[in-house]
């Protein structure tokens, strides 16, 4: 009798056996829910990401609207030679009103340099908007250094900007001034001038941190944009401080290429390769790197005359 009652009274229980099949069961789940979870997040973040540019989009038309032209790619005095000479104050600066940021507008004189200690507080200030949140381990704020442009070795530290993903199209060739695309060197250019169709000219588009660094405050002058890492991505080339707030296409280097220039476009949007591009009517397409490479170069001036015949 006794042997029977503690029998009956005994609970179940998993075998050491059964616990390590529910163990691997679970783990196999996890392992195949995982992915989904990761690109439903990495979704999100694109879509984040193209809510920025048509933010940005909406931003250029009010400007564009009061001004009857978009704002410079960034503004500066140059010496006889062709030199920046500052202040350097870039199209994203410039737009801070239409983004909902007049006190930070407010704050700075645009009539010092970006790196003036006058400005040191403005330059700082994080955006949320101009950070795209597929690009993680990016910095709040980067040292612009002047470099040896041959080496590309720091020769002294200018001042910190904030950071930003969003950097405007200069055209084909190095940005720098007379440009041929939306942005550059006291560019003045309105839709009027856009004669190749709004829809059919990109306006800004994404740079990783892990491509080259950008900032929305403007062109600090002096500093050379250079490959802080040896991630493989970009190459290993001395640019100019306007690279900073504009970017290029051409040298060969399609949307998203690692053999892109440190002031050209390249984003972290997982499992495409390809870039975010804001165009100058205000809306957002992401650019494969596989896109037609003439095409490509078509979309990124503003009046060249040429017939973009692809869908992208």
């Amino acid at each position: 009798m006794n042997m029977n009652r503690i029998t009956a009274g005994r609970r179940p229980a998993f075998t050491l056996i059964e616990l390590l099949v529910v163990i691997a069961i679970i783990a196999v789940l996890v392992a195949l829910l995982l992915p989904a979870v990761q690109q439903a997040r990495e979704a999100a973040r694109r879509s984040q990401c193209v809510n920025n540019l048509k933010q940005l989009g909406l931003a250029l038309q009010n400007y564009h609207d009061m001004h009857r032209l978009f704002p410079p790619g960034y503004v500066s005095n140059f010496d006889t030679s062709g030199n920046d000479t500052g202040p350097g104050w870039g199209w994203a600066a410039l737009l801070m009103p239409c983004l909902d940021q007049m006190p930070l507008y407010n704050q700075i004189n645009f009539s010092l340099p970006v790196e003036s200690v006058q400005n040191a507080a403005p330059r700082l200030a994080t955006i949320a908007s101009e950070l795209c949140p597929s690009d993680a381990g990016m910095q709040p704020n980067w040292w612009a250094v002047s470099r040896n442009f041959a080496t590309g070795a720091v020769q002294q530290k200018i001042c910190q900007v904030a950071s930003s993903n969003y950097v405007g199209m200069y055209g084909l060739g190095e940005p720098g001034p007379d440009g041929n695309g939306l942005f550059f060197r006291n560019s003045a250019v309105g839709l009027r001038d856009i004669t190749d169709g709004a829809s059919q000219t990109i306006a800004v588009g994404e740079r990783s941190h892990l491509l080259g660094e950008a900032t929305w405050a403007g062109s600090v002058t002096g500093a050379i944009l250079f490959p802080t890492d040896n991630n493989n991505i970009g190459r290993f080339r001395a640019e100019t401080s306007s690279g900073m707030v504009l970017g290029h296409a051409g040298e060969g280097a399609g949307p998203g290429s690692p053999n892109s220039d440190v002031n050209q476009f390249y984003s972290l949007h997982g499992g495409s390769s390809g870039v975010n591009f804001l165009f100058a009517d205000g809306h957002v397409s992401f650019l494969s790197s596989s896109i037609n490479y003439q095409q490509y170069l078509m979309l990124a001036t503003c009046a060249g005359g040429e017939v973009v015949t692809i869908s992208y």
